[in-house]
């Protein structure tokens, strides 16, 4: 059982594979169902910013133990064009996409912990936790 894995994000069948990986280590680490389905929906959403906004970048997935918990951490990377303004892109129905806009918000708030830095230009990495209950 590794600490950590990654996917790719470069098509629509990456997200799948991505996914797929977070809900197997998720399962392995003892998260129950619904848990499971929260851990590959943010995945799912963040892989898909990844894929729509900067076009490639990755999905890295590892266990976590801090003190008597565990958990699993969820880091997606690009270096696509960036997020101009973080606060906006965290509000309920802000979308540059046409989408809904729930999805970084919808992230936020299905995880246990949730960072993100953007630098225009250069890219956006977001940090998810979910702890092991």
């Amino acid at each position: 059982m590794e600490n950590e894995s990654y996917v790719k994000i470069r098509s629509e069948w990456d997200i799948v594979a991505a996914r797929q990986l977070g809900r197997n280590m998720a399962k392995e680490l003892g998260f129950g169902p619904v848990d499971q389905a929260r851990i590959t929906t943010a995945i799912s959403e963040m892989a898909r910013n990844i894929y729509l906004y900067a076009g490639k970048g990755e999905i890295r997935i590892e266990r976590i133990k801090q003190m008597d918990k565990a958990g699993l951490k969820v880091i997606a990377e690009d270096q696509g064009p960036g997020i101009q303004d973080i606060r906006k892109a965290l509000e309920d129905g802000y979308s540059t996409s046409g989408g809904l806009g729930t999805g970084l918000p919808g992230v936020r708030r299905l995880m246990d912990g949730f960072d993100i830095t953007s630098v225009p230009g250069k890219g956006t990495t977001i940090q998810v936790v979910e702890w092991l209950r």
